[in-house]
C-alpha cells in the first residue's frame, strides 16, 4: 500500500532526523479526516522536487510533526509539457486538469478561446481559477509526485502566441490538422506545447496567429474527442515518443 502523500510550504534545508510541522487544512484533513496516526509512515513533498518520508510523532487538532527518516530530491521531467486548455463548460474544466496531472504535464493554463462556451470573469474567473489549482494539487499527490504543475491565471490568445513562440515544439489539434503524431520530430529536452480548442472548435483567426507563431496542426484520429480528455490523449502520444515513458 502507497504511502500518503502531504504537501508542505517548504523542505529547504532539511535532513534525516529533521522534525517537520505540518500545519492548516492539510494537517487538519490528516488527523480529522483521515485519522492519521502516531507511529504511521507518511511522505511530505514541497511539490517542487523534495520529497520526505518519515514517522509521525506527534498529532493535534490543526497539526502533527514528522521525524524525517529519508529525503529524495528530483529533478524535472524533461522534456516538459505545458498544455494550453480552453475553458469548458461545467466541471470538464477540472477532470481535464485531474488527467493531465495524473499524466505528468508541467504546466495546465486556462485559455479564454473566442468560441469557448464557459468564461471567467470577476469573480468568477477567480473562483474557478481557484479550483483548477486546487485540482491540480490534489491530483499531484494522489500521483505521487515531485513536482506539482503550475496554473497561471488565465491566458489570452495573444499570451498563447508567445508560449507557441517560445517551445522547442507547439501543436494544436485539430480535425483538419495536416500532421499526426508519427509524423511529429519530438525534441529530447526543452518544451512541448499542446494547444487543445474548445467545445465551440478553435476559431479561423486563432488558427492563423497560431500557425503563424510555429504551431503545427495535428489529427488524433478519426473520432472526435470532448475538450476535456483530447489533451490528457494528445500528451500520452507524445510521451510515448521521449524517454520519459521509454
Amino acid at each position: 500500500m502507497s504511502l500518503p502523500v502531504h504537501l508542505v510550504p517548504t523542505l529547504s534545508g532539511v535532513t534525516e532526523g529533521s522534525l517537520v510541522e505540518v500545519t492548516g487544512d492539510e494537517a487538519h484533513h490528516a488527523v480529522a479526516v483521515r485519522r492519521l496516526a502516531v507511529g504511521e509512515q507518511v511522505v511530505l513533498t514541497d511539490g517542487s522536487g523534495v520529497s520526505v518520508t518519515g514517522e509521525v510523532e506527534s498529532t493535534g487538532k490543526r497539526v502533527f510533526e514528522v521525524r524525517v527518516g529519508s529525503v529524495e530530491v528530483a529533478g524535472q521531467a524533461s522534456p516538459r509539457i505545458v498544455v494550453v486548455q480552453a475553458i469548458p463548460k461545467g466541471e470538464r474544466g477540472e477532470l481535464a486538469v485531474e488527467v493531465l496531472t495524473e499524466i505528468g504535464v508541467a504546466e495546465i493554463v486556462p485559455w479564454a478561446a473566442s468560441r469557448s462556451v464557459a468564461v471567467w470573469r470577476g469573480e468568477r474567473a477567480v473562483k474557478s481559477h481557484g479550483k483548477w489549482v486546487s485540482t491540480a494539487r490534489e491530483a499531484a499527490k494522489q500521483a505521487r509526485r515531485s513536482w506539482f504543475p503550475l496554473v497561471p491565471p488565465m491566458a489570452t490568445t495573444a499570451q498563447v502566441v508567445g508560449l507557441i513562440r517560445d517551445a522547442d515544439l507547439a501543436v494544436v489539434l485539430h480535425e483538419e490538422g495536416p500532421a499526426s503524431f508519427s509524423s511529429l520530430k519530438v525534441p529530447a529536452a526543452g518544451t512541448i506545447v499542446v494547444v487543445v480548442g474548445p467545445e465551440g472548435g478553435i476559431s479561423p483567426d486563432e488558427l492563423a496567429a497560431f500557425a503563424e507563431a510555429g504551431v503545427q496542426g495535428v489529427k488524433l484520429g478519426d473520432e472526435v474527442l470532448r475538450t476535456s480528455t483530447a489533451g490528457v490523449a494528445a500528451v500520452a502520444a507524445l510521451l510515448s515518443r521521449t524517454d520519459r515513458w521509454a
